[in-house]
């Protein structure tokens, strides 16, 4: 097929609409960086919540990103280190790291 990033935009928030985690994280994804739809980083957070809620390693992930930086939330580092920790619990090597400089410069 030709790359059509609005045709997948499309099709992500078709399974996010269904409550596919992956579908959530993707969509999510696509908003944070305005890749076929309207840059939106409070719709971002609410996606990556979803598919945090259902236990996606990268959704615990993203969102941690957006509380430790405050994009799209009010930021707050304790729940940063928190989604961190369960992404990194999961094997997430990004949680892991991003949990490991939160402890080494005592932040959260």
């Amino acid at each position: 097929v030709v790359q059509d990033v609005v045709k997948a935009a499309e099709l992500y928030g078709k399974a996010a609409d269904q409550g596919h985690a992956d579908g959530q994280y993707n969509l999510g994804r696509m908003y944070e960086l305005g890749k076929g739809v309207v840059q939106d980083v409070v719709k971002a957070a609410e996606l990556y919540g979803k598919a945090a809620d259902q236990g996606n390693a990268f959704g615990q992930y993203n969102l941690g990103q957006m509380y430790e930086h405050g994009k799209g939330v009010v930021q707050d580092v304790v729940k940063a280190a928190e989604l961190y920790g369960k992404a990194a619990d999961q094997g997430n090597a990004f949680g892991q790291y991003n949990l490991g400089q939160m402890y080494e410069h005592g932040k959260g």
